[in-house]
């Protein structure tokens, strides 16, 4: 069990770091806009990370994807170079849905609730 807890915090420290890394020293201008590193997911091993990336804007997906693949290496360097770990993990990018959904969600139930208040409000 203390193993899972290892990585899960080895994880998200990589998070930390490349969400650093991305923001200080990457000036690419395709990177902009509302993103977040949402999740880290590490291997057991340390050689492969997934890193879940939410970009607000739905048009500017595909180019900050496309940026961060293309800077893989370097933000793999510097991880290497600002973590202690035995090796710096291969990044692969991903864009992560889930605020998106949330947000979807959180909109529908806003919906109903107006919709249920102005269905109480005319029986009233």
């Amino acid at each position: 069990m203390s193993n899972y807890q290892r990585i899960d915090r080895i994880s998200e420290e990589v998070r930390r770091e490349v969400d650093k890394i991305i923001r200080d020293e990457l000036s690419d201008p395709r990177i902009d806009g509302t993103w977040s590193i949402t999740r880290a997911d590490v291997t057991r091993d340390l050689r492969y990370a997934k890193i879940y990336v939410s970009v607000l804007e739905e048009d500017k997906q595909a180019d900050f994807l496309k940026a961060l693949k293309s800077a893989a290496g370097y933000i793999r360097r510097s991880l290497g170079k600002n973590m202690i770990i035995r090796y710096a993990p291969e990044l692969s990018f991903v864009i992560d849905h889930n605020i998106e959904y949330g947000v979807h969600i959180a909109k529908v139930l806003a919906d109903a609730q107006k919709t249920e208040a102005a269905h109480d409000d005319e029986q009233a």
